[in-house]
């Protein structure tokens, strides 16, 4: 949906009076002046505020559509005090959004959305994972913006599923069955690392920002062969573990083992709203979701 601005635009254009847009309205009508190149690569947007007065919303409404477009590689220089910049031209490959979208490395993909995520007043993740790596390193660029002043929200909700450490997993396993034990016990210590740091990072925000934050895990009874990252109810972020045969040191020896690296299992895309197969698949990875967290799933403690 275009949205006709009100004031003088970033394409000079004047408009009527129109209702408040949302900050997806935002990104789409410059998600276009980008494609058409009304704005060209390399040109520094304008200001949030400039945009804001424009599309009569709040600035946060402006970051978040600014970070969508980030998302999608469109801007580049989010997050150094100044306007944003056009990205280089990227090819046409890199404009495809929603189901068109084409998947990227969790590092690469999922940063930036869950940055956008936080442009919320109320931040909603839930995700399912082998370890929660994936996402505490995503989780950095918003906290250090928070501790900056530049995100605010209010509230902050995230649930996560975590493979439960009393069952046998199916990855990561070793290749030779008799180091299982030492295989097990190196995972079981970097998923409650893991978690505990999330955790901590988090929940320090009450303190710090007097920000509302609950943070909670629960256990599943397998191994998920896939990851699922839900932002905010809109956005689902869906990803296969794929195996490989690695060599680890556990322990000072040198172990075979079939597992999957995480952080470069590659991420679909799906958006509530850009189609019927987004929005169906968005809404039944949440029902999904919930589920598992209400029937199968078992209260999980971080301890060793």
């Amino acid at each position: 949906m275009s949205v006709e601005p009100e004031h003088a635009s970033a394409n000079g254009r004047e408009g009527s009076q129109r209702p408040q847009a949302s900050h997806r309205e935002v990104a789409d009508e410059l998600r276009t002046r980008i494609r058409s190149g009304v704005l060209r690569p390399g040109q520094r947007m304008p200001t949030q505020a400039k945009l804001a007065d424009e599309f009569g919303v709040e600035r946060g409404a402006v970051r978040q559509a600014l970070r969508i477009l980030q998302s999608e590689h469109l801007l580049t220089n989010m997050s150094k005090g100044s306007p944003a910049t056009v990205a280089p031209d990227p090819g046409p490959a890199r404009f495809a959004v929603g189901s068109e979208a084409p998947p990227q490395p969790t590092m690469v993909a999922l940063t930036p959305r869950i940055e956008a995520a936080f442009a919320a007043s109320h931040v909603e993740i839930d995700a399912l994972c082998l370890t929660s790596v994936s996402l505490n390193l995503a989780l950095g660029e918003p906290l250090r913006l928070i501790h900056a002043g530049r995100l605010k929200p209010a509230k902050i909700d995230v649930r996560v599923l975590l493979p439960s450490r009393d069952i046998d997993l199916a990855f990561p396993t070793a290749v030779d069955t008799s180091a299982e034990g030492a295989v097990h016990n190196r995972w079981l210590a970097q998923r409650n690392a893991q978690g505990q740091v999330l955790q901590y990072n988090l929940q320090g925000l009450r303190s710090t920002h007097k920000i509302d934050v609950n943070v909670t895990f629960r256990a599943l009874p397998f191994t998920p062969p896939v990851k699922l990252y839900l932002l905010n109810g809109v956005e689902a972020l869906f990803a296969y573990y794929t195996l490989e045969r690695h060599e680890r040191e556990i322990d000072h020896e040198h172990l075979q083992t079939y597992d999957a690296e995480g952080t470069r299992s590659m991420l679909f895309a799906f958006e509530r709203g850009t189609g019927l197969r987004d929005t169906a698949f968005v809404t039944q990875s949440r029902l999904w979701f919930n589920a598992l967290w209400e029937t199968i799933s078992s209260e999980l403690k971080l301890i060793d």
